[in-house]
């Protein structure tokens, strides 16, 4: 069943071509820098807040930033979970997501067998994900076992998006790691995008607009940047926004230019 905020991130989707979402790390923010992010966010045009980091293990903590977070902006604020650890009641959905290409079956349907009965307990919307790890892979690739796929064997990354369609999973992340050096091919991304019919989320190593624009034109439906934001001064963090988002949305213009058919011309 599809909820409420997935119904939103497709219809904006639908109407923008692409939408950017911003990642916060809730053990690399204090709640007050936390809720300037996420406002100088939503004010930018970010159509929600992602919530998770990779080494998380104090519930108190992901608490504390989730409900300052939900009291300060309006957009959605989706739960991005490294574990059972990464669930709070303050969020408005969580990426119900397996970590598809991890050696260990834990981060593929374990923890997820854990974690289900608490978040029907907290209401929380689930939207079901399949993560993909990808060249460096970064922390999430440690901590998550996974074999990251190689840069220059796009193909597996589309046998592994394809599983997770079969799976009846409606999205598919391919991430680098946060804090990669460079972000996902885009022939990775074409690919992809060729083979399979889910929405597309692309992560990891994004730090510019032109790098976000080169990503959805290869076919990404939403880009994610965490590392760029918690990294900038306060005074730089709007301006890095706005580049990031700007190249989402020439990226976007693409997508309808393509659509545009012979009749409507």
């Amino acid at each position: 069943m599809v909820g409420r905020v997935e119904k939103y991130l497709l219809e904006r989707i639908r109407n923008e071509g692409a939408i950017h979402m911003t990642l916060i790390d809730p053990e690399k923010v204090t709640p007050e820098s936390a809720v300037l992010i996420s406002c100088e966010s939503e004010s930018c045009g970010s159509s929600a807040i992602m919530i998770g980091g990779t080494t998380l293990i104090s519930p108190n903590t992901l608490n504390s930033v989730a409900k300052a977070i939900k009291d300060s902006v309006n957009i959605p604020v989706i739960l991005f979970p490294n574990n059972i650890t990464g669930i709070s009641e303050y969020a408005d959905a969580i990426w119900f997501m397996s970590l598809l290409n991890s050696a260990d079956p834990y981060f593929i349907a374990g923890a997820q067998v854990l974690a289900a009965p608490l978040i029907r307990k907290l209401g929380l919307e689930t939207i079901p994900l399949g993560y993909i790890i990808v060249g460096e892979g970064g922390s999430a690739g440690v901590i998550g076992k996974a074999c990251p796929i190689p840069y220059n064997k796009p193909e597996l990354a589309v046998a592994h998006a394809l599983a997770a369609q079969f799976f009846g999973m409606r999205f598919v992340y391919l991430e680098a790691g946060s804090g990669a050096s460079q972000p996902v091919p885009t022939e990775m991304i074409r690919m992809v995008r060729e083979n399979v019919n889910l929405t597309l989320i692309v992560g990891g190593g994004i730090r510019t607009g032109n790098q976000a624009e080169t990503a959805v034109k290869a076919g990404a439906d939403i880009i994610v940047t965490g590392t760029v934001t918690e990294t900038s001064r306060k005074e730089e963090i709007k301006s890095k926004l706005i580049e990031i988002i700007r190249g989402v949305r020439e990226g976007a213009k693409s997508k309808f230019r393509g659509n545009v058919s012979i009749d409507s011309v």
